[in-house]
């Protein structure tokens, strides 16, 4: 078997031998030129051979490095590439920004398309029909006047229109406020103004008349026929609510003969009117303008809104659909009075109505209550032959079915008209005509 391992033979080792003799000269060999020494000099051709028992590595040798010593970098300069590239980029931006610049401080004023236009409007006539809504608002506007209302610690607005005479229309509780020493200021729709003074005014049917202290310029407004009015008529309404003056609202007559408190709700201002009710907007500032018909006339006067809470006030909140006017027929008789005589005469029959019956229709009092008797002796109902005790179920054909109602119904009728009243006497159905008479003319003269 063949053994890779290298042995040791007798020419492989040195021979151990006694001390002081020399071992055996094995045959000299020439050292070639350039050899080295023990002692690292280079030895001639000839000379001592090297040291015997050495193991020498070769002439040269030397014990090889620990760690491979790190390539040495030559250094390096500036990269010249990077900086260029940014040096373009920067010129880039910079010049980006400045034609941005110079395009918003250039550019003209007026827009970037000098050449661009829109078509011209087109020429139609601005004349509407007389009978459209902006045609009656034509007419009537010029006749509607604001009024501007100071007292001593008290101040409103509302509207008016002129009547015949010069005069203005309004209600009792735009003016009250002015008092005996109070201002009054009547702005016209052609923005002139004048102040003006009380002709007369009625708290009873929210009623008042006032006279300009200069010449009125404006148009008088003709006054219509209320009694002719049905549901559903257009109507429309004009006037200054929150003091925009000639505002114009349009709708249709909702209800007639609705009984509504206009004025205030207590004392001398109190008032009860047989309404015409209307949607067409109402609001606070409205008080005392005309409510017209198609054809320009005047059939109410708007006096009260109905409010979300149910009350009816004749300046608070503002419109829901339920706006109440002063028919023009009760108007036209109150304001010829106001102006004639400075008082106007509240309609009556003659009786005191017991507010604690409960069932159907209206029962006169059977009893004296605050000096009142039940039937006034000599007025209109004891001739027509009513008694206390008696319940009025229809006047005219129409059902009573409250005292408001049959006050209300009264009211709407002028001194001297005639009306049918149906009532029950002692379990007997009757019908009686009775004339309408006056309350007496109250002595407070108009302020």
């Amino acid at each position: 078997m063949t053994d890779n391992t290298r042995s040791f033979g007798a020419s492989d080792r040195p021979e151990f031998l006694p001390a002081g003799e020399e071992p055996p000269q094995e045959p000299s060999q020439e050292p070639s030129a350039g050899s080295w020494g023990a002692s690292g000099q280079e030895t001639s051709p000839g000379g001592p051979p090297p040291p015997t028992g050495a193991y020498g590595m070769g002439p040269g040798w030397a014990p090889p490095p620990l760690y491979p010593a790190a390539p040495q970098r030559e250094p390096r300069g500036p990269n010249i590439a990077l900086y260029a590239a940014l040096a373009v980029v920067v010129a880039l931006v910079a010049g980006g920004v400045a034609s941005w610049g110079t395009f918003l401080l250039t550019r003209p004023s007026s827009g970037i398309d000098p050449g661009y236009s829109l078509s011209a409007p087109s020429k139609q006539p601005t004349a509407r029909p007389p009978g459209s809504v902006a045609g009656v608002a034509a007419k009537v506007l010029p006749s509607v006047v604001s009024l501007e209302v100071k007292g001593n610690s008290e101040a409103g607005t509302g509207s008016g229109f002129v009547i015949k005479g010069g005069y203005i229309v309004t209600n009792n509780h735009v003016v009250a406020v002015a008092g005996q020493v109070g201002e009054i200021r009547v702005r016209y729709n052609d923005r002139t103004s004048s102040g003006a003074r009380v002709v007369g005014r009625d708290p009873n049917s929210d009623i008042a008349v006032v006279k300009p202290d200069t010449p009125v310029r404006a148009p008088e407004l003709p006054l219509g026929n209320s009694d002719g009015a049905v549901v559903g008529d257009p109507v429309i309404a004009v006037g200054s609510p929150l003091g925009l003056t000639g505002t114009v609202t349009t709708g249709i007559i909702s209800s007639l003969n609705r009984p509504v408190e206009a004025g205030g709700s207590t004392g001398s201002d109190y008032a009860l009117i047989n309404a015409i009710q209307t949607d067409a907007a109402i609001n606070p500032g409205n008080s005392g303008g005309p409510l017209v018909n198609a054809s320009g006339e005047v059939i109410g006067v708007n006096s009260a809104i109905a409010t979300v809470g149910g009350s009816l006030l004749g300046a608070q909140s503002g419109s829901i659909g339920l706006g109440f006017a002063i028919p023009v027929n009760q108007v036209r008789r109150i304001a010829q009075e106001l102006i004639t005589t400075g008082a106007a005469r509240t309609s009556r029959i003659g009786i005191t109505i017991d507010q604690s019956y409960q069932g159907q229709g209206v029962r006169i009092a059977t009893e004296t209550a605050g000096g009142a008797l039940p039937v006034t002796p000599g007025g209109p109902a004891a001739k027509a032959g009513l008694r206390p005790g008696d319940v009025i179920l229809e006047v005219d054909g129409q059902p009573v079915g409250d005292s408001r109602e049959l006050i209300v119904t009264i009211r709407s009728k002028a001194p001297g008209d005639q009306v049918r009243i149906k009532f029950r006497h002692d379990g007997e159905v009757r019908t009686a005509t009775v004339t309408v008479g006056a309350a007496p003319v109250p002595s407070a003269r108009p302020s």
